[in-house]
């Protein structure tokens, strides 16, 4: 095997500027109950920014599972690309779609409403710089003593995309042609969710009143509600910064691979593959090699280009040390100044995702970077109420839980918080009998 070769991405110069740098693509997320209208959304986008080819066109304005009236095209086609969903009208999986607008390039994840795939919402959710919470305002409930009841899965999902960090929230109030366009209605949609955005800790919220249906807001401006003087859908996303924070963080390299030679070069080499998930790499940089504490100097960064000065997040190299030390698949190699904790025992909050419930006398794999580890759910501490966000206690978890509870590991991985780092303070757990995964989880350091 040719030690030097390891997923290169030729859109990361090395030695680029260290400087925190806006990023040009941005990841966004739809999100919301059944039928609010997602995929339509998102349809919507393609078609009006000029997203989609004249063949896609064709094929869904011929499409046997047509859910509109008349010669009207049913733009959701565009994502909903599975039999059963295109049957059913319902999203299952997450699908992705790529456009870009003179302004920005693109990456859309339309993930499902209905509760029971709520772990491919969170799928989705995980890589997401944005997120579009769609509120139908057919479904939701105006008291006539001014009381207004958000949905629990707008809640939850809300809730999600809190405890993932996602930074920027845009409440997109669709449907708005079937209340003719009422701006008092619009208005206490967004009071009730703003109220329970921040009672959640949400701090970056853009509310909108859309259409997506007839392209009300979306990409054009509605003369159906001159009122909202704010900006359509497409030019807000295309105004949300997004930074590049993985490169100011201290280093963070999982190692996946263990190069060698084939046994007939004179001098001998092992080299350490993997991708960079934070922080920057020099020659001459002093790192840690965790969980086992020891440490090396760099002495070659490799790709299929070439020996490199150095690299960052993003990244993927394959390191020479200057010296040999015991290394393998799941260490990682990291920060000597900045490293992070060898945890044995660790606190995190979990969104439970299978219909099994959780059994806290079962082993279960934890998957935390390359790194698989034996783990049992040492104790529920608190199940969080979607619906007050209050905490209470309890001693399972069944779907769609989120709890913080406490797990015991057989061996120590080394872990930040996901606050500090999310991609060394992110974990899965998966059931060793069926290899399904049954909990995606967030690393807490108090």
């Amino acid at each position: 095997m040719n030690a030097a070769v390891a997923e290169h991405n030729p859109n990361t110069a090395a030695g680029a500027d260290a400087n925190q740098n806006e990023r040009g693509l941005l990841r966004f997320i739809t999100a919301g109950s059944v039928d609010d209208g997602k995929s339509t959304l998102i349809g919507r986008l393609l078609f009006d920014s000029k997203g989609i080819f004249a063949d896609q066109l064709d094929a869904i304005s011929r499409a046997k599972h047509k859910r509109t009236v008349g010669d009207t095209v049913d733009l959701s086609l565009l994502t909903d690309g599975l039999e059963a969903e295109r049957e059913q009208g319902i999203t299952i999986d997450v699908a992705y779609r790529y456009f870009a607008t003179p302004k920005r390039k693109f990456i859309i994840a339309d993930t499902p409403g209905h509760e029971q795939y709520t772990r491919n919402m969170v799928t989705g959710a995980s890589t997401a710089d944005a997120v579009i919470i769609l509120v139908d305002v057919s479904k939701v409930k105006l008291g006539d003593d001014g009381s207004v009841e958000l949905l629990t899965q707008t809640k939850r999902h809300s809730t999600i995309a809190h405890l993932l960090q996602i930074e920027h929230v845009i409440v997109a109030v669709n449907k708005m042609d079937l209340v003719n366009y009422d701006e008092t209605v619009y208005t206490r949609i967004v009071g009730a969710y703003q109220e329970f955005a921040q009672q959640l800790g949400l701090k970056d919220v853009h509310p909108i009143p859309l259409s997506a249906l007839v392209g009300d807001n979306v990409v054009t401006e509605s003369a159906r509600m001159p009122w909202y003087k704010g900006p359509t859908l497409i030019e807000l996303l295309e105004s949300l910064s997004v930074y590049e924070d993985a490169h100011e963080e201290p280093l963070r390299f999982p190692v996946q691979l263990v190069a060698r030679h084939n046994g007939h070069e004179a001098n001998d080499f092992r080299g350490y593959m993997g991708r960079i998930e934070a922080g920057k790499v020099r020659k001459g940089d002093r790192i840690s090699v965790l969980p086992g504490g020891q440490s090396a100097t760099v002495k070659d960064i490799l790709t299929l280009d070439g020996s490199l000065e150095s690299a960052r997040a993003g990244q993927s190299v394959t390191l020479l040390l200057d010296e040999y030390l015991d290394i393998s698949r799941g260490d990682m190699l990291a920060s000597a100044e900045q490293p992070p904790a060898a945890l044995k025992a660790i606190t995190a909050d979990l969104c439970w995702l299978s219909e099994d419930t959780l059994d806290p006398r079962r082993k279960y794999w934890l998957k935390h970077t390359t790194k698989q580890v034996a783990a049992r759910v040492s104790r529920v501490d608190t199940l969080l109420d979607i619906n007050t966000q209050q905490r209470h206690p309890a001693e399972t978890l069944k779907l769609n839980d989120i709890a913080r509870v406490s797990l015991n590991l057989q061996q120590a991985i080394a872990a930040d918080s996901y606050e500090a780092i999310r991609t060394t303070g992110a974990f899965i757990l998966i059931d060793e009998v069926t290899h399904q995964t049954v909990a995606a989880g967030m690393i807490r350091l108090d």
